[in-house]
């Protein structure tokens, strides 16, 4: 045990449990220190994230040169330290390391030092086999290797305790592909968990991922998977850990839950999937890491800790578990959010990482598109109505308008596609602001296809009101509209949150019987977000990537003004 550590543990606690000890072997216990470090949803914020992603309660933070300095510090108070991650490490990611596939965010956090991950959903954006080579190494299949070096993939351990892989419906292609090893029998796509043996005693890590995830990417990348359901899951790991011994568990989940108030340490009316997860698992586990909705809190559910480091590598979760060396038995536990500031040194090795991409990103990355009037935040209002959601819909109806056969009347763009806030650099040209390719991708990282479909007004009408409910009871999924209004209430009974009369596409009343043409993405009109009522469109037309209409519609529009929020009305 390091004499430099400044320990955090109740005392009382660690009291009853050395009574307890000393009751049943009757000698004091080998108390063994266990820190885990955790971050989750990185999201291949391998740079400092703009505006007002990069803050915390006011505080600069974020930039994994940083946040690797904050691990090493942290590492430094004690020897027996491992990190981990609840997923979304890649995918959405900005521009730097989306274009060369987050090749570049993978290295970066083998360099921070990550040692287990679970998937989280956005790690299936570009398929499960994509997954694979993440975690393996080699040149991507269609692209190669775009900085002309190998990919040698991930040093840490990827886990996926509840996907479930049949190797008889998925495309032999990419079995073959990826490598898959068990190619004749279904077994989870990661191993569900893995045991590690820090300062001597022995901790089983369990990884699972929201089982929705089908629901939030795009079919063709889970075809053949199943996600099963996560408690139930997690609990037979436990069983598994727990035969052989290990009797300290933590469960890293990309699932998560969102506090009343912001308060990065804090655990006020905190609810949410995860929560409800945390008290079915087994009392076995210790601690849940999780993530997926991009909030910092630090609670304790049903004796477990349960906590979030907030999003884009702005906070690394400090665990501290007091672990009996003779039992396995953790004896007392606590944790605590800790900032990543940018007040300490840069890590120069993740820097050099950073340096080798960042001239091979510069050249389409840098060319200005367009101008804003000024920055164009993503956040949405009490309405589920943003700004940049006002003007992403806009490019996308304005590029449907333009669709033959069958130019499209409004759009219904889903907010989850919108990754990042426009913010753009002052040009010196009456307030303007610069926005280049790079800025204009982080907006639209996915590469998804903008298409018109035909679909009737009682399927818009059913599109609505799929919004509410979703992802969970008492929750929405607010899409974003142009060239459509309409008013709603939250408080009135499923199947009647929208008002009906108020639904106009054109300033026209919806009608239930006519054909309309509309615009959205390919992840939409599959059926993604739950969205199931879209999959009943036809007659299809691509008019281009997301990200290319959304340019097309700067370059056209000097100046575009951020949305005024005025095309979706609550009603009490």
């Amino acid at each position: 045990m390091p004499s430099n550590r400044v320990f955090r543990w109740s005392t009382v606690a660690l009291a009853l449990a050395l009574q307890t000890m000393c009751a049943r072997g009757g000698a004091a216990p080998q108390i063994v220190d266990v820190q885990v470090l955790a971050i989750n949803d990185f999201h291949g914020n391998i740079e400092p994230a703009p505006g007002g992603n990069g803050l915390i309660e006011g505080t600069a933070v974020g930039g994994v040169e940083y946040l690797a300095t904050h691990v090493a510090q942290l590492r430094a108070t004690n020897p027996n330290t491992i990190v981990v991650s609840a997923g979304d490490n890649v995918g959405a990611a900005p521009f730097l390391s989306g274009m060369f596939h987050d090749e570049p965010t993978v290295e970066a956090l083998n360099e921070v030092g990550l040692q287990i991950s679970t998937v989280g959903n956005h790690e299936f954006d570009e398929g499960w086999w994509e997954i694979y080579r993440m975690q393996h190494g080699g040149c991507h299949p269609t692209d190669g290797c775009q900085d002309q070096t190998p990919f040698d993939g991930a040093k840490f351990t990827y886990l996926s305790a509840n996907v479930v892989l049949d190797p008889a419906r998925v495309d032999p292609e990419k079995l073959r592909q990826s490598g898959w090893t068990s190619p004749s029998q279904s077994s989870t796509l990661f191993p569900g968990s893995v045991v590690r043996t820090i300062g001597g005693v022995k901790v089983g890590f369990i990884g699972l991922v929201v089982k929705t995830t089908p629901d939030i990417v795009q079919p063709f990348a889970t075809r053949g998977l199943t996600f099963r359901p996560e408690a139930e899951a997690g609990n037979e790991e436990v069983a598994r850990l727990t035969a052989q011994g290990v009797h300290t568990i933590v469960v890293l989940i990309h699932e998560g839950a969102t506090p009343a108030r912001e308060a990065y340490n804090g655990c006020e009316d905190v609810v949410g999937p995860v929560m409800e997860i945390a008290k079915a698992l087994s009392p076995e586990v210790d601690a849940v890491v999780a993530g997926h909705v991009h909030r910092a809190y630090n609670c304790t559910v049903d004796g477990k800790l349960v906590t979030s480091a907030a999003s884009l590598g702005r906070i690394v979760t400090d665990i501290d578990l007091r672990v009996d060396a003779r039992t396995g038995d953790v004896v007392s536990k606590s944790a605590r959010n800790v900032l990543v500031t940018r007040d300490v040194p840069k890590s120069p090795a993740v820097s050099t990482i950073i340096e080798h991409y960042r001239p091979l990103a510069a050249v389409v990355g840098a060319r200005v598109v367009g101008t804003i009037a000024a920055e164009i935040p993503r956040d949405q209002n009490q309405n589920g109505e943003a700004s940049l959601g006002d003007v992403v819909a806009d490019a996308m109806l304005e590029a449907g308008r333009a669709a033959t056969p069958g130019p499209a009347e409004a759009a219904l763009a889903n907010v989850g596609g919108i990754r990042a806030g426009l913010v753009g650099q002052p040009n010196g040209n009456g307030g303007l602001r610069n926005v280049t390719y790079a800025q204009a991708f982080e907006v639209l990282p996915f590469g998804n296809r903008v298409q018109v479909k035909t679909v009737t007004g009682d399927t818009i009408l059913r599109w609505l009101e799929q919004q509410f409910d979703n992802p969970g009871p008492g929750r929405a999924t607010i899409m974003q509209v142009a060239g459509i209004t309409y008013a709603f209430s939250p408080a009135r009974p499923p199947g009647q949150r929208v008002n009906r009369a108020s639904v106009m596409i054109g300033g026209q009343p919806v009608q239930p019987a006519r054909r309309y043409r509309i615009v959205s993405s390919d992840f939409v009109w599959n059926g993604g977000d739950a969205f199931t009522v879209a999959t009943e469109s036809t007659d299809p037309v691509d008019v281009g990537a997301d990200v290319d209409v959304f340019v097309a519609y700067l370059g056209k529009h000097p100046g575009v003004q951020p949305g005024k929020l005025d095309r979706l009305t609550r009603e009490p």
